[in-house]
């Protein structure tokens, strides 16, 4: 198979689909990769190095996704590469469709193969391609909550873990999942008093088990929110329903509850976001204010820091690719129920139910 991997082209997005040595994996395959040049440059990998892996180095996105049978990418096409996908054409990338309509019109009118990352689901209900980069988001949720929290950016000038004689920021963690624990993890470790909440008692039992001691467990509700947002500087959106669009679990009217200069990190903001006052913001622009309250909602957190992204990524993607590219998709997707999970476009038609639903198509 031809496989084609298109350097990124969404604000400050870094990371590239495959490494080197993800390239060389497929093709000892026998499959033929194309790089776009420059395509890893920002995650550390050179042109070069795609050669020495056996790969072939094309000068534009144009010619990359003309040949290739098979996209890899890291975010979903953007306008100006709709144009550029063929019937039939086979995408293997994150998508998140349900909270984006027009991309979704536009894979409908391509007629291409849409499989989406964060839609791959094993039989026990992990994500496992969502997994990686939901590590990555987690933890630097607090890394970037803490930064906005400094007076320099607009925020409440506290230090998230304290000192001696100085009590730390409260960090409230909407989301038990894998962004919310390893948001809670991060922030526990650099001595904040953490709360994690969840609609799920099993998941919160679990969590109280692993957790350091200054982490609370909180079952998720309107009113238990309500009551814990007047003490809290930090709130980490974590929240996901895969495949359909996040739900709102804080509202503008709940935003006057807060103090000023609180800070909101919204990870759920791929998938719509859940803050109802949240919409998408990129790296060079990450921040924007209402009613007081700070609110960083970037689309593609992970891109920060994409050596680390990308490396991970790969991980996690390159057996899928090596079945698909081996098989076929639709035998690789018959045979592989967590493939066939992922498909959430094919022909021209909408076959996740999630998203149809959440687009009302």
């Amino acid at each position: 198979m031809k496989i084609g991997i298109p350097k990124e082209i969404k604000n400050n997005e870094n990371r590239v689909a495959l490494t080197p040595g993800g390239a060389k994996t497929l093709i000892l395959n026998g499959h033929t990769v194309f790089v776009e040049s420059h395509a890893g440059e920002n995650s550390g990998f050179s042109d070069d190095q795609y050669r020495k892996a056996g790969a072939q180095i094309l000068p534009k996105a144009e010619e990359v996704f003309a040949i290739a049978e098979m996209i890899i990418k890291v975010k979903e096409p953007v306008k100006s590469e709709y144009k550029l996908i063929r019937p039939n054409q086979l995408l293997f990338t994150y998508f998140h469709f349900a909270s984006n309509k027009e991309l979704a019109l536009a894979m409908i009118e391509s007629g291409a193969i849409c499989l989406a990352y964060e839609t791959v689901e094993k039989a026990d209900r992990t994500l496992p391609l969502l997994i990686p980069m939901s590590e990555v988001a987690g933890r630097m949720s607090i890394q970037e909550g803490a930064r906005c929290l400094e007076k320099p950016k607009g925020g409440k000038g506290i230090l998230l873990g304290g000192v001696p004689g100085v009590k730390p920021a409260n960090v409230l963690v909407l989301g038990g999942g894998v962004v919310g624990t390893q948001a809670a993890l991060m922030a526990a470790g650099l001595g904040a008093h953490v709360t994690i909440a969840d609609i799920s008692l099993p998941r919160l039992r679990y969590l109280s088990e692993i957790m350091p001691p200054n982490v609370d467990t909180l079952m998720s509700s309107p009113s238990n929110i309500e009551d814990i947002l007047p003490h809290t500087d930090l709130v980490i959106g974590a929240v996901l329903i895969p495949g359909a669009k996040a739900p709102h679990v804080i509202t503008r009217e709940m935003l006057k509850l807060m103090q000023p200069g609180s800070v909101l990190v919204d990870v759920a903001i791929d998938q719509g976001g859940c803050f109802e006052t949240s919409h998408a913001t990129t790296h060079t622009e990450p921040v924007y204010e209402i009613d007081g309250i700070l609110h960083y909602c970037v689309a593609n957190i992970p891109g920060a820091v994409p050596f680390t992204s990308t490396l991970a990524l790969t991980n996690a993607t390159l057996p899928y690719a090596v079945q698909l590219a081996n098989l076929g998709w639709e035998k690789a997707c018959n045979l592989n129920e967590d493939l066939h999970k992922g498909l959430n476009i094919v022909n021209g038609k909408i076959v996740f139910k999630a998203v149809a639903e959440a687009l009302d198509i």
